[in-house]
């Protein structure tokens, strides 16, 4: 019975990211690509210099809402997360090399919907009673649809997806078996540190987020491109393997069992929104609390975070993956590049946990302060308290669930959140100043 189901949801999830999310995303962000006149490239030097406008303690803020560059760290402590080390490695397992190509196209046209969502979440946010911002999609859907019903239906979903089980069961698992560690007693002491971090809300996800990101990125940067450079030979044949399968497919090697073109398109194209965040809302509720004053500037840096998240840290995990050979051995998702790792660094199945609870644990808190905000959206009084008992069920619930189920989902919750939030995007894009 559980099987049938989850075949079912994987059949939707099939249509609903190799068909209509697919033709959303190419059409709306070809759109604003040249509305833009090519943003993501010809204001990528301004992009810079406003995030490292930002680094400076006052830049650009107020007395209401968090500094601009804890928002900017607790955005992208959601996207730069396992996903970008596991999640985005099923998109090649399941559909080729040509997946990557698709990946970087997401990336590239979505960066400007993150960008439209966060500037309408800006100019719609209201002030709080907590010195901060209410915003996000949720708000200015009420405005694009004129209801407060479909506005609800978005909270509610991103309620489901602000509870990142795929995260917290990779975390369990890996910790639990690399570490010889009960499971259970993970589980448990994985609830407390997410639970406590949660009850200072984005401004403490921010500065946790803040410290985090920026040691991994280094970290598994210089070791990816170490080996990377050890295996510099293949590196033409790999690009012209992730060109090629790209528009044609890739036939069954090893443990691979094959790809059609619209399956490599669509896993490509669903795991690159998944890890980017790319259409979900997620990030214009976080950004909506930012004291900057100026829609444009915080705005920004969704491309900036699309450039590290995307463009840098999965890209590095991909390359990894394919370089090594390992994406076509009958090896788990979760372990593809501890295995590409290991042949090189010692001690991996120590590190590898390590690495995979940073991000994990940024991932999760931050998208947990943002499915409170939906919570309470949806219920001023009450929300939050279920929220809460939701969480206490789903996350423990799911580390005993296939992987691959708990990522259908989250997989299909993002699918519906996309449709919802991008014909927001759509039917105010004329408000959007770039």
């Amino acid at each position: 019975m559980i099987d049938s189901i989850f075949s079912f949801l994987n059949s939707c999830d099939n249509f609903l990211w190799g068909y209509v999310n697919l033709s959303l995303i190419i059409m709306l962000g070809s759109y604003f690509t040249i509305k833009s006149r090519f943003y993501q490239i010809r204001k990528f030097p301004y992009v810079i210099k406003t995030f490292f406008g930002m680094l400076k303690k006052d830049s650009g803020g107020g007395e209401r809402g968090i500094r601009p560059i804890h928002a900017f760290f607790a955005a992208v402590g959601g996207c730069i997360g396992i996903g970008n080390v596991v999640v985005i490695c099923e998109a090649v397992k399941l559909g080729g090399p040509g997946a990557v190509f698709w990946i970087w196209v997401t990336a590239f046209l979505g960066c400007l919907l993150k960008y439209a969502e966060i500037y309408l979440g800006y100019i719609y946010r209201i002030p709080n009673n907590k010195g901060s911002y209410d915003g996000g999609p949720m708000y200015f859907l009420q405005k694009a649809f004129n209801s407060r019903i479909i506005p609800m239906i978005f909270s509610a979903l991103l309620c489901i997806y602000g509870i990142e089980i795929v995260m917290f069961s990779v975390m369990a698992d890996t910790v639990s078996v690399n570490w010889h560690l009960d499971h259970i007693t993970v589980v448990f002491v994985l609830l407390v540190l997410v639970m406590g971090a949660s009850f200072g809300g984005i401004k403490r996800a921010g500065q946790i987020c803040s410290a985090i990101i920026p040691v991994f990125i280094i970290l598994f940067v210089s070791m990816a491109l170490w080996v990377i450079g050890k295996n510099y030979a293949v590196l033409p044949d790999v690009f012209r393997t992730i060109f090629v399968s790209a528009f044609t497919g890739h036939a069954a090697v090893g443990g691979f069992i094959g790809s059609t073109v619209f399956l490599t398109m669509g896993k490509g194209m669903a795991r690159g929104c998944y890890t980017g965040d790319i259409g979900v809302g997620y990030v214009s509720v976080i950004h909506s609390e930012s004291s900057n004053q100026c829609p444009k500037k915080q705005a920004s840096m969704a491309v900036f975070s699309i450039v590290l998240d995307t463009f840098v840290v999965c890209t590095m995990s991909l390359l990894l993956i394919l370089v090594t050979g390992v994406w076509q051995e009958p090896v788990s998702t979760s372990l593809l590049v501890q295995k590409a790792l290991s042949a090189y660094f010692p001690y991996m199945n120590i590190f590898m946990p390590f690495f995979l609870v940073m991000l994990g644990y940024s991932t999760i808190i931050s998208f947990f302060c943002v499915g409170q905000k939906c919570a309470e959206f949806l219920s001023p009084r009450y929300g939050r308290i279920v929220y809460f008992l939701y969480a206490l069920v789903a996350f423990p619930l799911f580390t005993f669930v296939n992987i691959e189920q708990a990522l259908i989902v989250m997989s299909i919750s993002g699918a519906l959140l996309l449709i919802i939030n991008v014909s927001g995007i759509f039917k105010l894009r004329k408000e959007i100043e770039f």
